[in-house]
């Protein structure tokens, strides 16, 4: 299970590589294509910004599993260090609410704009949408793994040597 649990970690961070990878020579090849031969990629806006969202999105749901977001912790920990894993367990609840709510708004954005087809693309507009749900589902998980059980399953979701 940790196995498996690494190995998906790992290929969405191997997905964020290849889309930022992607999204840099796309817009290289264009900056050289407008300046250097007065043309260009016409779509290469609107993929690179596509892209852009799901390293984002992807983004923060690596961060979120890695422990990496900003939190303020000094205070709790000083004054309330009985209550710490209380307070960590209050945590998660509201980031399980609040990605709950991405997750909704996101999945409905989804559902109206699968049928709006980019001009440029050809693509539906709710692809970045999509980036959303992804993201919020991911980060659910997150949070309910570590709401059950803060030290024992979490742990499998750490990174190698953390």
């Amino acid at each position: 299970m940790r196995h498996l649990i690494r190995r998906f970690w790992s290929l969405i961070d191997v997905i964020m590589a290849l889309l930022l990878a992607a999204m840099i020579v796309l817009v290289f090849t264009n900056i050289v294509l407008r300046y250097g031969f007065a043309s260009g990629i016409r779509q290469s806006v609107e993929l690179a910004r596509l892209w852009f969202v799901w390293i984002v999105m992807l983004g923060a749901a690596v961060t979120l599993r890695r422990g990496e977001h900003l939190a303020v912790a000094e205070f709790s920990e000083a004054l309330f260090p009985k209550a710490v894993p209380t307070l960590r367990r209050l945590g998660w609840i509201v980031v399980l609410i609040s990605v709950g709510m991405l997750f909704v708004g996101a999945l409905h954005q989804t559902n109206a704009n699968w049928s709006n087809i980019s001009q440029l693309t050809g693509l539906p507009s709710a692809l970045f949408y999509l980036a959303g749900v992804v993201s919020a589902a991911l980060m659910a998980a997150i949070a309910i793994v570590r709401l059950i059980d803060p030290m024992g399953i979490s742990a499998m979701l750490e990174e190698d040597g953390k």
